[in-house]
């Protein structure tokens, strides 16, 4: 199951694999912000309290937009985080601002 947080939402849905966790959050109505789906503006950033392992490793632009740390920790852009595996996966939205 993937499970998805924002301030006023939080919703549990079957993941797709292939689908960015952003495709699931726009597929479900999920308010989720977001400006450019590039992973340059770093709106749609998301912490990933469980589930990791079944998602892509970050990608080029997650490299460049986010700080080391923040990808240590478990931070990505929730445009470029693709689902790989079914299994119990946890995002937070947490933007900068």
């Amino acid at each position: 199951m993937l499970e998805l947080k924002t301030r006023k939402t939080q919703k549990t849905i079957e993941p797709v694999t292939g689908l960015t966790i952003l495709d699931h959050a726009l597929k479900e109505d999920v308010d989720w912000g977001f400006s450019c789906t590039r992973g340059t503006c770093a709106r749609c950033r998301c912490f990933v309290a469980s589930g990791r392992e079944l998602l892509s490793l970050p990608s080029e632009e997650e490299e460049d937009r986010l700080e080391p740390e923040e990808l240590e920790q478990g931070y990505r852009l929730a445009c470029q985080c693709v689902v790989m595996q079914s299994g119990p996966i946890s995002v937070t939205h947490k933007p900068y601002f």
